[in-house]
């Protein structure tokens, strides 16, 4: 197997050949038919690569995300397209069962102010699933992630404080200049990602509720069988023997202090009761 810093050097010759081929193939490839929208370190690698497994699925080529809804908007729907198997090869390859189906993981894209109406507009019909974690781990979880890939110099409480000052103002001025790309509210938005109503509410406008399904992360990873059984309901896929439950891109961090644990999950609890409303039961951390 090729060594995985090989593989992040290989991957922009991958993307350039895309590029170059996109146009030309684009017609002949497969359209997603789900998005794995979010939310950040909440499972999204783990429940795709999941996925990749059952027969049904062809996997898009490169790439688990393609980020074309959120920072990549400005390359054209055929780029997007090509980033897709074939037609006619991923038939070929399953000619014995049911008809194949594709899709990415793209976590900024429930987050992303712009996204789920470009979603609506370019895949109507379109299914969407979104996964929400424990907030408070959630967010110190992507801290430890964004230090670890160099956008974040702040410890946690520091970056924590610095939130809204890093972010004021930054989804407006994206509504108002779709081409802005946003620094921060992409990668230091710790607190305001776990605020998990908000964003069901933009995709739930977007495509309607019944194209919108949410999986509480702490029960994909201790119940997976189940949990992922109601995914593949959602996603009109048959069960599907021999599928294999890992845990993806898990990062080692010092224990959360338990005081600063419960202040911060009390800035929750307002959102978390109206996604306990809207879902008809409380999330893992609230029960």
């Amino acid at each position: 197997m090729m060594p995985k810093d090989a593989l992040m050097r290989l991957r922009p010759l991958a993307l350039k050949a895309i590029d170059s081929t996109a146009s030309a193939t684009a017609p002949l490839r497969m359209l997603p038919s789900f998005l794995i929208v979010g939310g950040q370190r909440c499972g999204t690698t783990s429940l795709f690569k999941t996925l990749a497994q059952h027969r049904s699925v062809a996997r898009p080529f490169a790439l688990k995300g393609v980020h074309y809804f959120d920072t990549h908007f400005d390359h054209t729907f055929n780029w997007y397209r090509g980033h897709f198997p074939l037609r006619l090869t991923s038939r070929l390859k399953r000619l014995a069962g049911p008809a194949p189906t594709t899709g990415e993981s793209s976590p900024f894209y429930g987050f992303h102010p712009l996204a789920p109406q470009r979603i609506a507009e370019a895949l109507p019909g379109v299914r969407l699933i979104l996964l929400m974690r424990d907030p408070v781990t959630r967010a110190y979880s992507a801290h430890s992630h964004e230090k670890a890939r160099g956008f974040e110099d702040q410890d946690f409480i520091t970056a924590i404080e610095l939130e809204q000052q890093r972010i004021a103002g930054e989804r407006e001025r994206m509504i108002e200049d779709p081409s802005y790309v946003s620094f921060s509210l992409q990668h230091h938005a710790y607190m305001s990602r776990g605020r998990y109503i908000e964003q069901i509410q933009a995709l739930e406008a977007a495509v309607g509720r019944d194209h919108l399904h949410l999986v509480d992360s702490h029960e994909f990873f201790t119940d997976p069988e189940s949990t992922f059984a109601d995914i593949l309901r959602f996603l009109s896929l048959t069960p599907h023997s021999g599928i294999k439950f890992e845990r993806h891109n898990a990062r080692e961090r010092n224990p959360l202090d338990g005081h600063l644990r419960e202040d911060l999950l009390a800035r929750f609890e307002e959102t978390d009761q109206r996604l306990s409303q809207w879902w008809g039961r409380a999330p893992s951390w609230r029960r």
